[in-house]
């Protein structure tokens, strides 16, 4: 996906792309944080997480607040 590492991206960013449903509105959320992706690659990160929820732990490490090993749900 477009080489984009969740340890870059501030909690913010994570939050907006998780409530994409979307690949039109997910490109369209990324591309206003100055990140282009393909539909194709938009549609893969939705297949991806359709399933998948941060829990607050993973969500605060992925953004910069703590450290150890994190797993997605």
């Amino acid at each position: 996906m477009a080489n984009i590492n969740l340890k870059d991206l501030t909690k913010e960013q994570i939050e907006k792309a998780m409530v994409c449903e979307t690949a039109e509105e997910l490109m369209a959320a990324a591309k206003a944080e100055g990140v282009e992706l393909t539909r194709e690659e938009a549609e893969a990160y939705l297949a991806r997480t359709a399933e998948c929820e941060l829990d607050e732990t993973t969500l605060k490490s992925v953004a910069g607040g703590g450290g150890g090993i994190h797993v997605w749900h």
